[in-house]
């Protein structure tokens, strides 16, 4: 999906004009009261302050950060809807491809109470959406879809007909029947933020983490028709296979990996212990030196004899923003960041995944790929866009003081840097040999961390609390 500038020329597969997909926006006014949802749950009083601090809109950094993002915003039929590099070189930057690049900054205008971008994007995006049947930016766009209508308290937009439509095709694709006996969601190989070969095909943990939060989402959003209590069915039986699935499967602490190193193999019953017959002998000698005495994280990636023993920063925030980590997982997670703070963390927040891929692997997996050598862009990178989502993840688990630490990191030199897209080495140490500067994500995603701790009940639009899996019964 491609969304340009309408200075820049417009150059599509797809012949249909952009003027035929729908300019005019016709919003009803429906509130979601009438459809039966509880009405605390678009409470004004949880609603995040609008209002920035003086303190905060006096800082440096802050104050460029924003004149950056006001810069790069792009018009779609005469309207704000997504942000783009500023700068004058440009590859692909020129172009809006992804809701899921777009969320920081979307999120970053709903704390500064202007959501017209986003609604404008949410509604452009959807027509364009059906062209092509994408994984996780259809799992973005219900999550945006949410934090709008918490930010700013208006339920038209989730009202319309056509929202409603996109909310159940999005889920519908993913629950419809399928030849598979996990209820995790198989996905080829760059199908998330990774889009690089990486060795992340099959069940990806960012997937199952935003499959599970779009989901959580669909309870509050969808109405309460004779359509969407058909999919709400499947929805809450979904998400109870999917919760016991990833957090018993997914999680390794201590305990579960002196468990994985004694498993007996070729167990065929119901009481196995060994349920996906995975070998000791596949254990990476790292993983030992890195699990501390105290943490844990959900894996990578767990299937058939396969289980992928990687860090990934994204899937293991989102797993505590939607509650699909439990208190004492999140807790967890957060004792694992500060135990391997020099790994994880280094001297440019955060690493997207750990440990790089080197050496034969490097070759056999990623076809000797120069972008994602060893502690590169994909490949182990360090990018400050996650930083909101780290933060988020913070809040959420009652550590604040780690996403504070994380943020006075990076303020030493990511502006005087320019803002780049990632940076390289073991620690975070260079700029990324391809990285691109003056990016909007990483722009807004220290915005949004820094707003975030400035006033905490923001993490709220992109977050459930853990009383919430309560409420969801069969």
């Amino acid at each position: 999906m491609t969304v340009l500038d309408s200075r820049m020329s417009v150059d599509l597969t797809r012949n249909d004009s952009f003027e035929s997909l729908g300019c005019d926006d016709k919003v009803g006014k429906t509130s979601l009261a009438e459809n039966g949802h509880s009405k605390s749950v678009f409470s004004p009083t949880k609603r995040s302050s609008f209002n920035t601090s003086s303190a905060l809109e006096q800082h440096p950094m802050f104050i460029e950060a924003w004149e950056s993002l006001r810069k790069s915003t792009v018009y779609f039929c005469g309207q704000p809807v997504a942000a783009l590099d500023n700068s004058d070189k440009k590859l692909n930057y020129d172009q809006v491809k992804n809701v899921r690049d777009f969320v920081p900054w979307a999120l970053a205008l709903l704390m500064k109470g202007k959501s017209e971008n986003v609604k404008n994007f949410i509604l452009k995006t959807l027509w364009l959406q059906s062209w092509k049947k994408t994984v996780d930016s259809g799992f973005w766009w219900i999550i945006l879809l949410r934090a709008y209508t918490i930010s700013t308290g208006d339920t038209s937009l989730v009202q319309m007909p056509e929202c409603q439509k996109g909310i159940r095709s999005i889920l519908s694709l993913c629950l419809s029947q399928r030849f598979d006996i996990f209820p995790t969601l198989l996905c080829a190989d760059g199908c998330s933020m990774i889009d690089s070969s990486m060795g992340m095909h099959g069940y990806p943990i960012e997937i199952q983490a935003l499959f599970y939060m779009a989901l959580r989402c669909a309870t509050y959003l969808l109405k309460q028709d004779a359509q969407g209590k058909v999919l709400m069915d499947q929805i809450v039986k979904r998400l109870h296979a999917l919760s016991f699935h990833v957090r018993s499967y997914y999680w390794l602490d201590l305990s579960k990996l002196n468990d994985i190193y004694r498993y007996k193999t070729e167990e065929y019953s119901d009481s196995a212990v060994n349920k996906f017959n995975v070998f000791p002998d596949s254990l990476p000698e790292w993983v030992f030196d890195f699990m501390p005495t105290h943490g844990g994280y959900f894996l990578g990636n767990v299937s058939t004899s396969y289980m992928d023993f990687r860090w990934f920063c994204l899937g293991n925030c989102i797993a505590i923003l939607s509650s699909l980590a439990t208190p004492e997982q999140s807790a967890a997670i957060m004792d694992l960041i500060e135990c391997r703070w020099q790994d994880l963390v280094g001297e440019m927040p955060v690493k997207i995944c750990y440990p790089s891929i080197e050496n034969d692997d490097w070759r056999i997996i990623t076809g000797s790929d120069p972008k994602n050598t060893s502690w590169s862009y994909h490949n182990g990178g360090s990018w400050p866009v996650l930083l909101w989502s780290l933060t988020a993840a913070c809040i959420k688990a009652g550590r604040p003081q780690i996403a504070r630490r994380a943020i006075e990191l990076a303020e030493l030199r990511l502006a005087k840097d320019d803002w780049p897209e990632y940076y390289d080495g073991k620690s975070g140490r260079y700029i990324g040999k391809k990285a691109r500067k003056h990016q909007t994500w990483s722009i807004a995603g220290y915005m949004v961390s820094k707003m975030m701790l400035e006033d905490p009940s923001h993490a709220h639009m992109i977050s459930f609390d853990y009383e919430d899996n309560k409420k969801i019964a069969i």
